[in-house]
């Protein structure tokens, strides 16, 4: 085999693979990464302040890394895409937002109703008329009701993130690794013909 020959086809093997590498890149970038929750969202428990989580799918080193889930969880959403069991804890959480919006107006609209009716005579003022009672009573069942809806809207949310990184494919994410050879080479056969050496650390 002529130096010519044997340069050309050294660049064909190494350009096979390069191109496996880059596919394997590829596919590396499509493996689904871990959520995490801020430190502060992960002790967030029953009866927890009603805010907005935020997480990340990197190391969490810094701040800047966390991302707002938004109101109704609608940020982390498409990362759960294709995870059922994730996906309903989220839609259990957003169905809880949602009683916990009407809670709330519910019971501004009956504080209101009461302010209205303190003034709603110009020679008094009231403070215990039927139409107060009514909206009193109202804002107290808000109230109580306000503990049973919050009780559990924040667990909704963590396990929606639990449930994903319990389904993540670890055991093929683990494969893909030992597939990768930890060495290469070219080498020449018999017959002259280059070849491509790879190595793999049996483990």
């Amino acid at each position: 085999m002529t130096a010519v020959a044997f340069s050309a086809a050294v660049r064909r093997i190494t350009l096979l693979f390069v191109l496996l590498l880059g596919g394997s890149a590829v596919r590396a970038q499509q493996v689904p990464t871990a959520i995490q929750l801020s430190p502060e969202d992960k002790e967030r428990g029953h009866n927890g302040i009603q805010k907005n989580f935020f997480f990340t799918t990197g190391q969490g080193t810094t701040e800047k890394e966390y991302q707002n889930a938004g109101f109704f969880g609608q940020g982390l959403r498409p990362y759960l895409a294709g995870n059922q069991e994730a996906l309903d804890n989220l839609n259990r959480y957003r169905r809880q937002k949602w009683l916990f919006l009407a809670e709330r107006l519910t019971f501004v609209s009956a504080i209101g109703v009461y302010g209205q009716q303190v003034l709603a005579k110009d020679s008094e003022q009231q403070y215990f008329n039927s139409t107060q009672r009514v909206a009193a009573g109202v804002a107290m069942a808000s109230l109580l009701s306000n503990v049973l809806i919050t009780r559990n809207t924040s667990v909704h949310f963590q396990r929606a993130v639990d449930a994903y990184n319990a389904g993540m494919p670890a055991a093929r994410m683990g494969a893909l690794q030992r597939l990768r050879p930890s060495a290469m080479g070219i080498a020449a056969a018999p017959s002259g013909q280059p070849l491509l050496a790879l190595t793999w650390n049996l483990r």
